[in-house]
């Protein structure tokens, strides 16, 4: 009797922990998939690039970043930053002249872009980026974000054309130096054969030295990159050159 006493009590505990290890097993299997979701998520926004080939980094940000520790993201190895300015006509980023004050105070070196907006004029949209940067002291081109998208089908693309080159000739005939941002498909749509005579900021989620395209001076690399002083994610971007070549890209620029 006592035997069978033993066997009733342990018979329900076994199934306890085996139930126990089940739920711990099927726990364990699904942060596995969470966490593969998440690799495979961040592996398609960017790609890791090395840095003792390319010395030289950057971020990119505008108001969405937040308030950002310039002083921490120099501390953590990177150079420049390219600072919204504008976009269209009308928009300002209500955040650039404290990323620009902050990131000056900082000593890195500043850029400014404006998001270039297809239904509207390019001289207008140059007015509108100049308001924005026309006391600041630059180390970078002007650049010009030009991205596919909806409004692609609204414009031809003889009238984008002809928009951005307006734009760029504006920005020149104030005495800028003129950078293109865009990806592959923007670069054969927008800058091949168009506007070579502008420095490239490409977008491209390849390892720098696996790319065909040899024209760009920088490249964006990531859209979900983590730097210390940056809440949440942040585009990253190398100088695709030696630190001597980014010296004497730096001096050509202030000429």
């Amino acid at each position: 009797m006592g035997k069978r006493t033993k066997t009733a009590k342990s018979r329900p505990d076994r199934i306890k922990w085996l139930l126990l290890a089940g739920f711990a097993l099927a726990l364990a299997m699904l942060v596995m998939v969470g966490w593969e979701r998440y690799a495979h998520y961040r592996h398609g926004y960017g790609v890791t690039v090395d840095r003792s080939r390319f010395p030289i980094a950057g971020i990119d940000v505008s108001n969405h970043n937040g308030r950002i520790d310039f002083a921490e993201v120099r501390d953590n190895n990177y150079q420049f930053v390219i600072i919204k300015a504008s976009e269209g006509v009308t928009h300002k980023d209500k955040a650039f002249a404290r990323n620009y004050r902050d990131a000056r105070k900082a000593g890195l070196v500043v850029g400014a872009y404006h998001y270039f907006n297809k239904e509207r004029n390019g001289a207008e949209q140059a007015e509108n980026l100049l308001s924005v940067v026309k006391n600041c002291q630059l180390d970078l081109p002007l650049a010009i974000d030009v991205e596919n998208d909806d409004k692609d089908d609204n414009v031809s693309h003889k009238v984008v054309m002809q928009r951005l080159k307006d734009m760029v000739n504006h920005l020149e005939q104030r005495g800028y130096r003129v950078m293109i941002y865009t990806n592959g498909q923007g670069y054969r749509q927008f800058y091949q054969g168009h506007l070579e005579g502008c420095d490239l900021w490409l977008c491209s989620f390849k390892d720098p030295d696996r790319i065909s395209i040899r024209r760009h001076c920088l490249q964006q690399f990531s859209h979900a990159g983590r730097v210390n002083g940056v809440d949440g994610d942040v585009d990253l971007n190398v100088f695709r050159g030696s630190k001597s070549d980014w010296t004497a890209f730096l001096a050509e620029v202030k000429q």
